[in-house]
């Protein structure tokens, strides 16, 4: 029977309450950490000139991104673990659910701009500041965050226009596919959109990952010095472990087999990106980043000399 839900109740993560303060610790240490690693990443670019490169431009982009989808999902996340009621309104969800969504796809599609910026650099470093340009950083940059937006708006405007028959949400924040289990009709025509929409920001932008790596090995594979080779793959070395564990999690996600399973795991893979993958990012920028470190330390030298 159709009804009008005013709110959802969400299930969370578990029901133990010993459980749940635990989590809250956890998460919270780890949300500050994102937030301290994004924020010290915009900073030091904006700072260091050495940083104002097309590489570290889609960077600074990306952290901003990650900060933003983590703050529109974890705030949330961690108030209701401390809560006996875990209710959202149902305008909350939605405004969370499109935001999530934008920001999740212009990620992926980040990584696929960035990746084709390696690839430039890598295969025709004579030619690099030629090709990457500011203008068309700029525009691929301002393309990835509108088409982004664009396939959330698509997205959040066919979730939300079905009859919803039920308002508990087994999950821990408004996620596509557990507002679509609430619907009281066949949302066969939903879940292929759900594909379409996965394979346009998930799978177009791993297929320009596929293809520019492919290219730099190649390109590698042709520089005689091992100490040539060296350098070329340390210049991909972070941007490929971050999009391995990007686009892993998505395609299992979004284009993986369902089963009976696929709810707490759609809920652990959901909790990665949200939690885990905002604060690995700027982790592995930096810390494998010599660059980035040598930046660090310049500003870190700069308040000891204050001081």
């Amino acid at each position: 029977m159709k009804t009008w839900v005013s709110e959802f109740i969400l299930l969370g993560l578990s029901s133990d309450w010993g459980t749940q303060v635990s989590l809250f610790v956890l998460f919270l240490a780890m949300y500050l950490v994102t937030i301290v690693g994004n924020a010290l990443i915009l900073l030091l670019i904006r700072l260091d000139s050495r940083l104002h490169t097309p590489m570290y431009f889609f960077l600074s982009v990306l952290s901003l991104v990650d900060l933003c989808y983590s703050s529109s999902i974890v705030p949330q996340m961690l108030a209701h673990l401390l809560s006996v009621q875990k209710s959202i309104p149902f305008y909350s969800c939605l405004i969370q659910l499109s935001t999530s969504l934008a920001l999740a796809a212009s990620e992926f599609l980040l990584l696929g701009a960035m990746a084709y910026d390696r690839y430039v650099v890598v295969c025709y470093p004579l030619h690099y500041t030629v090709i990457m340009h500011g203008g068309l950083c700029l525009g691929l940059a301002v393309g990835c965050l509108g088409a982004g937006f664009m396939n959330s708006l698509l997205e959040t405007v066919i979730t939300f226009r079905l009859p919803l028959c039920h308002s508990v949400m087994n999950h821990f924040a408004c996620e596509t596919l557990a507002v679509l289990r609430l619907a009281c009709v066949d949302i066969s025509f939903n879940k292929v959109m759900v594909a379409i929409s996965g394979f346009l920001v998930i799978m177009l932008p791993f297929f320009l990952v596929l293809f520019s790596y492919g290219r730099i090995v190649a390109a590698i594979l042709h520089i005689h010095s091992a100490q040539g080779r060296s350098k070329a793959f340390g210049t991909c070395a972070s941007h490929l472990l971050v999009v391995s564990m990007c686009f892993g999690a998505a395609i299992f996600t979004y284009l993986g087999p369902r089963s009976a399973y696929s709810v707490e795991g759609e809920k652990m893979v959901a909790l990665f990106y949200a939690v885990v993958a905002p604060m690995l990012n700027p982790l592995i920028y930096s810390l494998r980043n010599k660059e980035v470190m040598a930046a660090l330390s310049k500003l870190l030298d700069k308040f000891r000399d204050k001081g």
